[in-house]
This record gives structure tokens, sequence and C-alpha cells, in this order.
């Protein structure tokens, strides 16, 4: 249903200002988030979760990691996991396997956004491929999509150095 065109049509569509990053391929959203020179704090890597059978987007800093207990509690929810790749695939057929734009909105799937990304005032995330980043206004993407706002990702475990 969207390709990266598709995203950059949708907010043309609204009168969003946005900037394309093309960079050389890269698989994760740290690597993608280095390669378009976007701070790891304002760029958006989408996680696919199911809650209790329903899909749900959750949209994180690159540097977090999602809390699967916090949205299980968030929702009194007896269920959560991680989409499954078969999932993904079939509910995002225009995308590069985990280049999901962070726009559930255009694919009927409701999203959650953590608030951690709320400090910055950009965002920027994969356009449904592994070489192009779109960096947007954050308020603009909040205004568009209307995610459920809360905190379900926790930065990652740094062990302490040992002496």
């Amino acid at each position: 249903m969207t390709s990266a065109n598709d995203v950059q049509r949708y907010l043309n569509n609204y009168g969003i200002s946005y900037r394309v990053v093309d960079h050389d391929p890269a698989f994760s959203s740290y690597d993608a988030a280095r390669a378009s020179q976007v701070p790891q704090q304002e760029f958006a890597k989408t996680v696919i979760v199911r809650i209790d059978g329903k899909f749900w987007m959750t949209v994180l800093r690159t540097d977090h990691r999602i809390n699967i207990h916090a949205i299980k509690a968030a929702f009194d929810a007896r269920d959560v996991h991680l989409a499954h790749e078969e999932d993904l695939t079939t509910l995002f057929p225009d995308c590069e396997l985990g280049a999901m734009p962070p726009f559930g909105n255009l694919y009927g799937i409701p999203v959650l956004l953590d608030q951690a990304l709320l400090s910055d005032e950009e965002i920027a995330f994969n356009a449904c491929n592994h070489s192009r980043v779109i960096r947007m206004r954050l308020s603009d993407y909040v205004r568009l999509v209307n995610p459920l706002i809360g905190r379900f990702s926790q930065p990652p475990f740094v062990r302490d150095q040992e002496l």
C-alpha cells in the first residue's frame, strides 16, 4: 500500500515540510541513524507488537528497546508479543522488511508513540527501504498520526565497567 514515494506524497498532500536523506543501505535503526547523520534520540524505529491479538505499531527511539511489560500493564493485556516476520511482510507488502515508516494510520494500524521521542523537535525514520530516511518536525508527525503517547520503552542496559 505505501512506498517511500507514497509517504512523501502523503506529507506533500498535507503541506508538511520534510527532508529526505539518501544513504548507503543500513539494516538496523542504529546504523540508519549513523548513515543519515541523525542523532539517535531523534531517529525513530518502528516495532510491531500484538496486544491481545490486535496489531499495534510502536514508535520508539533507536537507542531504546521496547518494554513488553509496560505495554501489558498499560493495556491490562493478557498477551503482548512482537509480530513475526511473516506478519510484517503481510502488513507492509511495499516495504523492505524492518523499514516500515511510523505511519500506522496509512496501514490501518493504531500507533503508540514512546514519550522519550518527545524531547526533540524533529523525528527521523526509515521510508519503506533501508537507504532512505525522512526527517520532519515531531509536532507535524503527531498531528498527522494522532498516536497514543506513553512510556513503553527503556534505554538499553549498560553494564558497569569492571575494574
